[in-house]
């Protein structure tokens, strides 16, 4: 399954941003609590780092037991729109190989991992 391009989500920039690389997994789909988990760590890492530019990009790679894509795609645009108002925020379209270009300061945080249970 892949979300179709449009002129909208084929390119995009930001400049000083945070790259979260989600996977949403199967016992996601019966967590109700997970998305507002998922809001939460986003909001405490931003916060901490002090960048208000977020990239969310769905990362399924390596990961043992995936949800269904339509779970998927529905997770992450929900994290998008939850996180709109306080955010500036851009999804690549979910489904495709994404051509990325990361420039990572060498802060000690630059590159961080958290599991969301």
């Amino acid at each position: 399954m892949f979300e179709e391009l449009t002129e909208k989500n084929k390119e995009g920039s930001l400049e000083n941003a945070i790259v979260f690389f989600i996977s949403v997994e199967k016992q996601d789909e019966t967590d109700n609590q997970i998305l507002q988990k998922c809001i939460l760590e986003i909001e405490k890492i931003t916060t901490q780092l002090k960048v208000s530019n977020i990239v969310l990009l769905s990362f399924a790679h390596l990961f043992g037991e995936l949800s269904s894509p339509e779970f998927g795609l529905s997770a992450l645009k929900d994290v998008e729109n939850l996180l709109n108002e306080k955010f500036e925020i851009l999804r690549p379209p979910f489904g495709w190989f994404n051509e990325l270009e990361l420039k990572a300061k060498g802060h000690p945080l630059s590159r961080i991992s958290r599991r969301i249970n």
